[in-house]
């Protein structure tokens, strides 16, 4: 039986697409170019954040910043406050656009949830949002929306997906012991968010790391039936010959990295498949976090 989260992760090539459309129409919503930005988010939404953060900054368009949003700080002055929130309903999203005086957006997959009304203006991805507890094209969606609006070309991204979705999940990465994520740059975001999904979908031994922050320590871990899987085309010069010596597998891909997130979700789904658990309904979570007052 295919579960919520299985076509939800089939459906994010359609997703990003009406994001891509959705992008030229989105006007004065998102981020100007030009404002400092402070962008935040909780879980999945935090590390979106992150790699929208980097990817704002590269390409021109002005300082950009990425908190947890119960770890914004307060002293600081931006020109907008961007909060990426599926269910419009996190508590500590909702503080913040509450407490502050600084003009707000919001990305949001629910139009019947307070965020509505906190924030100045925002843009809804109804069609992106999820049965499933477990973020997976809701959170790939926004960033296609937000990569598009910065000026990307995300045609080959889709393509990419289409082909991480057609390809079989190998055995190896059923069976594995233990995950660590690497990223450079925007994917840095990206790694900690593949190592969630890990987490929560299978209950996976998950870590996640800057690329050229792995020989520092963590590159200890690595050994037989553990894999360090690379996102982005950045691999740091000698790291995979380095894991192949512990006896560790490395992966690395063409892939845009958004696209490849997409193949570790369906690896998450198999693992937990594997495992006798729900993806759907991943232990000790609900759908949004909301905190007693």
């Amino acid at each position: 039986m295919t579960t919520h989260t299985e076509a939800e992760i089939a459906s994010q090539p359609d997703c990003w697409r009406r994001a891509i459309e959705l992008a030229s129409e989105a006007g004065t919503a998102l981020p100007r170019e030009g404002e400092r930005v402070a962008v935040v988010g909780c879980g999945t939404s935090w590390f979106v954040a992150q790699a929208y953060a980097v990817l704002r900054e590269r390409a021109g368009h002005g300082e950009t910043d990425a908190f947890a949003a119960s770890e914004m700080p307060t002293g600081r002055g931006y020109d907008r406050i961007l909060a990426l929130t599926r269910s419009g309903t996190t508590t500590e999203v909702l503080d913040l656009l509450r407490d502050t005086t600084t003009a707000t957006s919001a990305i949001t997959a629910d139009p019947a949830t307070p965020v509505m009304s906190l924030a100045d203006e925002v843009v809804v991805l109804d069609f992106a949002d999820e049965r499933s507890v477990v973020q997976t094209r809701f959170a790939t969606t926004q960033l296609a929306l937000l990569r598009a609006h910065l000026g990307e070309d995300l045609t080959r991204a889709v393509a990419d997906a289409e082909e991480a979705l057609a390809e079989p999940v190998a055995a190896e990465l059923v069976d594995a012991e233990q995950f660590t994520f690497l990223g450079r740059g925007w994917t840095c975001g990206l790694a900690t968010e593949a190592a969630l999904k890990m987490r929560e979908a299978a209950r996976s031994w998950t870590e996640s790391y800057p690329a050229m922050e792995y020989r520092h320590g963590p590159i200890s871990i690595a050994g037989p039936g553990r894999i360090t899987w690379m996102l982005g085309q950045d691999v740091p010069q000698g790291l995979a010959d380095q894991v192949a010596a512990t006896g560790g597998v490395f992966l690395s891909t063409r892939r845009d990295a958004m696209a490849e997130l997409v193949k570790i979700q369906r690896v998450a789904v198999e693992r937990a498949r594997a495992r006798g658990l729900d993806p759907d309904e991943p232990l000790h979570l609900t759908r949004s976090v909301i905190l007693d007052s």
